[in-house]
């Protein structure tokens, strides 16, 4: 069970967290969790190149270590670079001391002021933690979930659900992962094609 939109409520439960940007701008935020990944990235990669689009990715560090020639990559092509912990963990059922050293286990591979928790799950004692350690840190959420990770979601409507529920400052979550690739490679191109076409540009955060 997920939602596509976030809910006015979450956002009211945690102000501190980053759920969308100015909605003055016909600007979006693609990000992509999970990664790097052996051709997904790439594909994502080459994707974005081809609409001179910019980009998040929110890396785990253990993804890093085994690809390190794929995250050069997204460095080299300019995109921002987020942590998403070192082995994806999901921060309600994970005690504070392990969820923050994994934290700055990824850290010491990505050295980004971005963070996004994985599953969207954060303990708000986990939250503070980390801003009082790292106090530059922004933690990101998303307002549009593609639901791309989901195998009985078809690839149809993971391009629908980021279609209808994206606007000016929306922040979409894309997976580059293998479990996301049948959805990712088909709504991806799309999302970028339909919304060129309405005169968006794609930013990075950070």
């Amino acid at each position: 069970m997920y939602l596509v939109k976030s809910p006015l409520l979450l956002k009211w439960y945690y102000p501190q967290l980053t759920w969308n940007k100015t909605r003055d701008d016909k600007v979006i935020y693609l990000t992509f969790d999970d990664g790097p990944i052996p051709d997904v990235t790439d594909f994502v990669l080459k994707t974005l190149r081809s609409y001179s689009a910019k980009a998040t990715f929110f890396c785990i560090g253990d993804n890093i270590l085994k690809y390190p020639q794929i995250f050069e990559r997204i460095k080299n092509a300019e995109h921002s670079i987020g942590n998403h912990t070192f082995n994806h963990l999901k921060g309600w059922d994970t005690s504070d001391d392990i969820y923050i050293q994994n934290f700055q286990k990824c850290q010491q591979q990505t050295g980004t002021n971005l963070f996004r928790p994985p599953y969207g799950r954060i303990k708000k004692s986990q939250i503070w933690k980390i801003k009082l350690q790292y106090p530059d840190t922004e933690i990101v959420m998303w307002d549009t979930l593609s639901g791309d990770f989901d195998a009985n979601l078809s690839p149809e409507k993971c391009l629908q659900n980021v279609i209808n529920h994206t606007k000016n400052g929306s922040i979409i979550v894309f997976h580059d992962s293998i479990k996301a690739s049948k959805r990712i490679y088909y709504a991806l191109p799309r999302v970028l094609a339909h919304f060129s076409k309405l005169g968006y540009t794609f930013d990075q955060l950070g």
